[in-house]
């Protein structure tokens, strides 16, 4: 049973696997941002040895308001300003434990300017990255029928291309510190999952590739979009968009969502010949 206490006062707290009920009902507020926190959720519920971190609650006048995911990731998730303060202050005091900082893009540059006093410089930061948005398959871009599934006896073929595409985004490669045996395994997970997806070549060269990381039932989010450099430029890109988002609609949620950089012209105007709509921005703290 909780303290009487906490039923009246506004306060932070580690949320207990009986709260889940109440934070699924903060995270179905916005399914589409909140979709990559929902997926493990509902897969692990609010055990931190499960989920892979903690989750902080704010509470104003004992009702559960805004939420913050500190694991790998630190996200804050429908947080108000006094809800920022307080997951800064939680965070701060635990010290960083995260490789990034990542969520909407107000409230994670409110979060980042408390916490880069104590936790700075970060590696990069990138203040707007745009989400976009679609419900519907593409009528302009034919989807590339040689895009598919990656089958599990292929694991070894994507993952060269899944860590060149992550060193390409994030800066460092995925291998590094516990030798890639976390990254491959979500790799692994994704394929046999049936949420990857590639384009191989008359040799068996992944051509372009993506995945479906997160996955509801309101909502899910690809990632990891990537056309093998010798390849770039000829116009694989959107068909091959277009395939995933077919799959993703058809198979996986009503919505699909992606964030990207801005300064990333290319993709934002492929995502949009696909269909997406930006809708909002997010904000990533790197480290």
């Amino acid at each position: 049973m909780k303290a009487p206490h906490l039923l009246t006062q506004t306060t932070s707290r580690v949320l207990e696997p009986s709260d889940l009920d109440a934070a699924l009902a903060i995270l179905d507020r916005e399914p589409v941002s909140n979709a990559f926190v929902k997926a493990r959720v509902q897969i692990a519920g609010l055990d931190p040895w499960r989920l892979g971190g903690e989750m902080w609650g704010w509470y104003e006048g004992g009702v559960l308001t805004s939420l913050c995911y500190a694991g790998a990731n630190l996200v804050p998730i429908c947080a108000t300003p006094r809800a920022v303060r307080a997951f800064a202050d939680r965070a701060r005091r635990a010290g960083r434990r995260c490789s990034s900082v990542v969520g909407p893009a107000e409230p994670t540059a409110a979060l980042w300017r408390l916490l880069e006093p104590q936790w700075g410089p970060a590696r990069e930061v990138r203040t707007h990255q745009p989400l976009m948005v679609t419900d519907r398959v593409s009528d302009v871009i034919a989807p590339d029928p040689r895009v598919r599934r990656v089958r599990k006896d292929e694991l070894q073929t994507i993952m060269p291309a899944c860590v060149a595409m992550f060193t390409e985004e994030v800066g460092v490669s995925p291998l590094a510190g516990d030798g890639g045996l976390l990254y491959q395994a979500r790799v692994a997970e994704l394929v046999g999952a049936g949420r990857s997806f590639a384009r191989f070549d008359a040799d068996g060269k992944v051509v372009f590739k993506a995945e479906i990381g997160a996955a509801t039932d309101r909502a899910c989010q690809i990632q990891g979009v990537w056309v093998a450099p010798e390849h770039r430029g000829r116009g694989i890109a959107a068909p091959g968009m277009a395939a995933v988002l077919r799959y993703a609609l058809t198979d996986i949620a009503p919505v699909a969502s992606l964030y990207v950089n801005d300064f990333n012209t290319p993709a934002r105007r492929t995502y949009k010949r696909v269909g997406f709509q930006e809708v909002g921005a997010f904000m990533s703290v790197l480290f």
